[in-house]
């Protein structure tokens, strides 16, 4: 049961990926690749549910060559629905690609890290 719901949840990042990508909402600054590769490697890490556990080293290739503030950018109330942001803090900073001070990411704005 349990993974039967951690794949409706993988499903659900993925579809709302897709629908950001094929809007074109995430296109002018380029970022649908990083989102992309965040969505595979790093959705485990920063869901809502569970405990904040540092993430794989997969994550962190991906997150460390991301352009995270844009990434930041096209989180809707959806999206935030199923992910935590300062667990999306977290990760970034852990993997060594800490999201700017003041950025705005979804409904949350960075304190200093």
């Amino acid at each position: 049961m349990a993974g039967y719901k951690y794949g409706c949840l993988a499903l659900a990042v993925l579809l709302v990926a897709g629908i950001l990508i094929s809007g074109h909402q995430v296109s002018a600054q380029g970022c649908e690749g990083d989102l992309e590769g965040l969505v595979e490697q790093c959705e485990q890490f920063v869901q809502k549910q569970g405990p904040q556990v540092p993430p794989s080293q997969a994550c962190c290739d991906v997150v460390k060559k991301a352009n995270i503030s844009c990434v930041c950018q096209h989180i809707t109330k959806e999206v935030e629905q199923m992910i935590s942001i300062d667990k999306v803090f977290y990760v970034a900073k852990y993997c060594g690609n800490p999201i700017p001070q003041g950025t705005q990411c979804g409904s949350s704005k960075t304190q200093s890290l």
